[in-house]
């Protein structure tokens, strides 16, 4: 059964499409000569139809063999197969817990009863992680059983009923250019591809076809979860347009990153590709390159633990009329994710992804920051082998508060690296899925059209977002999480929450009645259905029912 229906004259269900109609409403400030502002509220209509069926999809790993790449894999076979296991704490079954497509709830609306609240990925017709698809690469040929023994993220009586599923898995050859990576890789490096940066390429597209062939896949995305790059130079007739970063990777030019040549083989492939790491894979060739084949692209870095708090807290403090005027993170692990950022350049990569995510809050509040001011903002990584996945770190805020007050506050936090980077792969594959399934028809626009191939929506799951140019960076974490949800509620015709509650703040009671359409909606029907005849959409990728093989 579905989730729920919308009863509306503005929405419409049909076997393969939901159509909305749906009025966007912003606000257009300008400043005037005097300086006043100038402010018109303004009125968009948008129609949306969303692709009901679910493909069956795949996901293609860079670093298939690390700690998150064994990890995310484990978590799915183990929820696919309902695996429960012993610990000291007890019996524990497995879930998504991190996960806010599997694992948080968004409020729907309001009732007799109260508020009603449906998890996220009941809001539109989603991939069910369960049944997505797993390959990908690794410098490493270590099995995916043994990776995940080395890794040491999960307990012992789950690793042991899981090495009989994972013993097969093995990565294909990756890509390993040792002056991108700290030197302390090299002894991992036994599954790599010879040849020149082409035929690096060729071999990169040409697995990504045979995956999908094998597997009968609609759809592959293809990820970043490798070690952290030196960032690249950007140049002129390098890497500053789609042909002269083709004509690069011809030439054999020593500055093309291996995560620059994935994500040219996943575009001219036709593969979204999402950057799990904070080097900038997505030079300006990159992304025109995606630009011409309407291809997503999303990034960079996953937005797990101490960034995730640090985006709530200081929007917290600027928001309530406290200035920060000192952040320090300080952080200390064990992974090879840690061994790797010991070296210098691949930690500036690190330093320059977490440095950036107060900016937007800090410029919303002038009568706190003026002229360009901005806190001092100091991160410092160490690599301590002994703690293993379990992260530490330490942050201190220090805030100026009325009357030349002082204000400090000191969080430190513990967190199972991996744990919480895995069901962040799981939200950016099941998010960019769902919207190649989204298409926007714009006022008197006769055309229906994507996403921008720079698929911004995913911020929340990022420490450095990804935005078309001349977009503002939004870093803020409720933001983020708001314009998921009503992008989604916005395609079922549901206008986005406002939290004004004014029902329940006057004076005398007043009846909110809902207006009933003449004619009922059509029901949403399961997405757990059978296979169906593809369908093409505009990107070209065909939309099947799911299953999993």
């Amino acid at each position: 059964m579905a989730a729920f229906t919308v009863e509306s004259p503005n929405v419409r269900y049909t076997d393969s499409l939901i159509e909305s109609k749906y009025r966007y409403q912003t606000t257009t400030v300008t400043r005037g000569v005097n300086g006043a502002h100038k402010v018109v509220p303004v009125e968009t209509s948008i129609d949306f139809q969303t692709e009901r069926r679910v493909p069956r999809l795949g996901c293609m790993l860079v670093g298939w063999g690390g700690n998150n790449g064994s990890t995310v894999t484990a978590a799915i076979l183990a929820n696919r197969l309902g695996l429960t296991w012993n610990t000291k704490e007890g019996l524990q079954k497995s879930n998504y817990f991190g996960s806010i497509t599997q694992a948080s709830t968004v409020l729907l609306g309001s009732g007799p009863e109260g508020d009603v609240y449906i998890p996220l990925k009941d809001l539109l017709p989603m991939v069910d992680p369960n049944d997505i698809v797993l390959d990908g690469w690794d410098i490493s040929d270590m099995n995916l059983a043994d990776a995940m023994e080395r890794a040491k993220v999960l307990d012992y009586d789950l690793q042991r009923q899981l090495r009989p599923h994972m013993e097969h898995l093995k990565p294909r050859p990756s890509i390993y250019i040792p002056d991108f990576i700290a030197a302390n890789q090299e002894s991992r490096a036994d599954n790599v591809i010879k040849g020149t940066k082409m035929e690096q390429l060729n071999q990169i597209r040409e697995d990504i076809r045979d995956f999908k062939t094998k597997n009968d896949l609609d759809k592959v995305i293809v990820l970043w979860t490798a070690n952290t790059e030196r960032f690249s130079d950007v140049l002129t007739g390098l890497n500053d347009t789609a042909a002269t970063l083709l004509s690069a990777i011809e030439k054999n030019a020593c500055e093309v990153s291996p995560s620059t040549l994935f994500a040219v083989a996943s575009i001219l492939e036709g593969s979204a590709y999402i950057n799990g790491s904070p080097q900038n894979t997505f030079v300006p060739g990159v992304v025109e390159l995606a630009e011409q084949y309407g291809v997503f692209i999303g990034g960079d870095d996953f937005k797990s633990g101490q960034t995730k708090i640090k985006s709530v807290l200081v929007d917290f403090l600027v928001n309530a009329g406290i200035k920060p005027v000192s952040i320090v993170s300080y952080n200390h692990l064990g992974n090879n994710d840690g061994k790797n950022l010991s070296a210098p350049k691949q930690f500036r990569s690190k330093e320059i992804s977490k440095s950036n995510v107060v900016d937007d809050m800090v410029e919303s509040n002038d009568i706190l920051y003026s002229d360009g001011e901005k806190p001092d903002h100091c991160v410092v990584i160490k690599y301590v082998p002994y703690v293993g996945d379990s992260k530490r770190a330490m942050d201190e805020y220090t805030s100026e508060i009325m009357m030349g007050g002082h204000n400090t506050i000191v969080v430190h936090n513990t967190c199972e690296d991996s744990l919480l980077a895995s069901p962040l792969i799981l939200d950016l594959i099941i998010l960019t899925e769902m919207c190649q399934r989204i298409k926007f028809k714009v006022g008197e626009d006769t055309e229906y059209q994507t996403f921008h191939s720079v698929l911004s929506i995913l911020s929340y799951l990022c420490k450095a977002p990804l935005v078309p140019a001349g977009t503002p960076v939004i870093n803020a974490l409720f933001r983020q999480k708001s314009c998921i949800e009503n992008i989604f509620r916005a395609c079922v015709g549901l206008s986005p929450i406002n939290h004004m509650g004014i029902e329940h703040k006057l004076s005398r009671p007043v009846s909110f009645s809902p207006k009933v359409p003449e004619q009922s909606s059509v029901d949403i029907p399961d997405t757990k259905r059978p296979r169906v005849a593809s369908q093409d959409i505009p990107n070209g990728s065909p939309i099947v029912s799911n299953g999993y093989h």
